[in-house]
């Protein structure tokens, strides 16, 4: 009997792990900065999305392939009495929505849980596998 690749089960588990703990850093720092009207050179922060893609070469898993700027339109918020309005009375905040950060950072979580739920499932059927050739 011929076995590929006895830990490709694991391998794809641990890249999904990876990949997502990834995505909940991405997540954590829109969050932290939702109210960052200046993040540099005058700046509001800008929404960061992670784009994951699936490893090509032997067993599939999957991994980060690039953190880009969230291009959507920053948001306007009238608030006369700051120092950064500008002459209508408005500062220009991050492109960031929490309610929506928060269901992305839920759905990553629970990604990342399935995985681990994945390795652990595999640690016990060795286990067992292991048992029974005793």
């Amino acid at each position: 009997m011929k076995v590929d690749n006895t830990f490709g089960p694991v391998d794809i588990a641990v890249s999904g792990m990876r990949a997502q703990g990834q995505h909940m850093e991405v997540i954590s720092s829109n969050i932290a900065n939702a109210r960052t009207a200046d993040a540099g050179g005058g700046q509001p922060y800008r929404r960061l999305e992670t784009i994951l893609r699936a490893q090509t070469e032997g067993v599939s898993g999957v991994v980060v392939d690039q953190i880009v700027g969230d291009q959507s339109p920053m948001q306007r918020l009238y608030d006369p009495g700051n120092p950064q309005a500008d002459a209508s009375g408005h500062i220009t905040m991050p492109n960031v929505h929490l309610p929506a950060e928060m269901m992305n950072l839920s759905i990553a979580s629970r990604s990342y849980q399935a995985n681990a739920a994945l390795l652990r499932r595999y640690q016990r059927m060795v286990e067992t596998t292991l048992e029974l050739l005793r």
